[in-house]
């Protein structure tokens, strides 16, 4: 099987200047460098560069995946839309670490087939674009992102039973497209998603209506006012919008009850999961067999159907027995003792096998000298 890297980059809050582009034109000479990318793929060989430096240097979102079972993913965003301390509760391994890089925080989330179970069956195109929104909403203060990151964590044996699980964010059982894409491509195990869920509240409505927010607007002191203008206009800060909304719901009183003072441990997390698992597994066996079930009765209720339109012309169904054994021909000595098979079969079900034996064995004498037919008829065993 042949390597195969993708590596891409997207610069989100400007675009590169061209300075830049050259800078990192002479990383890589194959590359598809835009002001807004940087894409290679390797089927030999390895990229020279540092995605971690790129990162800080470069770029807000970064995905490389190989088809040996790496999977990473970086993000990065301002520090005063995302604060570090918040990051470090769920940043907690090699799955999910962050580090900051002047005014920038990097999310960096990692996922390793250390069992060598994966099928690679995915290609990079697309992926980081379906991805890329989760960045805006954890600007904005959903959580669900790093939430995910703690998960591969704990899925990946990092983290001791005893471990508290972090604060738990809204939602998780409702994952919009771009998290569940988040999910996917760091194989986060369904069953333990589905345990954290159970400790997570229901999602809040997604976006504020237009009057909430002109009457908290209304609000705002006139100095406040002021500065987000001045941001929009001077275009100096591109999370003015996700800023606000993040502003806008922490300052909103709590509509749902407060999450229980006590803490679930990774071990009770995990044991959830296991529990998850073996009543999805039951329900799974408890479907396949009913629909194992329900195919045999169709295939036999199919059978019972065929046999009967044999029934109304056994006659004209041993010529065309006879017709088929005289072309002489391995398809239709085949065709001719699938349809032998039929009428033993009907015999059988109207306890009638004497007679049809008797003409099976006449059939026989009467082709002794064709062994092909013959050994055909061998592994029918329609004697039997």
């Amino acid at each position: 099987m042949s390597e195969y890297q993708y590596y891409e980059f997207t610069a989100v809050d400007r675009p590169l200047t061209a300075r830049e582009r050259a800078e990192l034109r002479a990383l890589s000479t194959r590359a598809d460098i835009t002001a807004t990318s940087f894409v290679n793929t390797y089927e030999w060989g390895n990229f020279k560069g540092d995605p971690q430096r790129m990162m800080e240097r470069y770029f807000d979102a970064h995905l490389y995946l190989t088809n040996w079972g790496t999977r990473q993913l970086m993000l990065r965003l301002p520090k005063r839309v995302l604060d570090p301390a918040v990051a470090a509760d769920y940043c907690v391994g090699d799955g999910a670490s962050a580090w900051t890089a002047g005014q920038h925080i990097i999310i960096h989330l990692h996922r390793e087939d250390e069992e060598g179970v994966d099928e690679f069956d995915i290609g990079g195109d697309g992926l980081l674009a379906s991805i890329i929104p989760a960045r805006a909403a954890l600007a904005a203060g959903d959580l669900r992102l790093l939430y995910l990151g703690w998960l591969r964590c704990l899925q990946s044996e990092e983290l001791s039973d005893d471990e508290p699980e972090p604060p738990v964010p809204a939602g998780l059982g409702t994952l919009d497209a771009s998290l569940t894409a988040i999910a996917d491509f760091l194989c986060v195990d369904p069953d333990l998603l589905a345990a954290a869920a159970a400790g997570s509240a229901p999602a809040t409505a997604e976006e504020p209506s237009r009057a909430q927010l002109r009457t908290w607007v209304t609000g705002l002191a006139a100095r406040d006012k002021d500065k987000i203008l001045t941001d929009l206009i001077t275009g100096s800060d591109n999370h003015v919008r996700s800023g606000l909304l993040r502003r806008y719901r922490d300052e909103q009183p709590a509509t749902t009850p407060a999450a229980p003072a006590t803490r679930r441990t990774a071990g009770e997390i995990l044991a959830a999961a296991a529990e998850i698992r073996v009543e999805r597994q039951r329900r799974e066996a408890q479907q396949r067999e009913q629909d194992r079930v329900r195919r045999e009765r169709s295939a036999a209720a199919a059978r019972q159907r065929h046999l009967d339109a044999l029934a109304a012309d056994q006659p004209g169904a041993w010529q065309q027995i006879h017709d088929l054994i005289a072309a002489k021909k391995p398809r239709d000595y085949d065709a001719a003792v699938q349809l032998l098979t039929d009428l033993g079969d009907l015999a059988e079900r109207d306890h009638a096998t004497a007679p049809f034996r008797q003409r099976l064995a006449e059939l026989r004498t009467a082709h002794a000298r064709k062994p092909s037919l013959l050994e055909r008829l061998d592994l029918a065993a329609l004697d039997e």
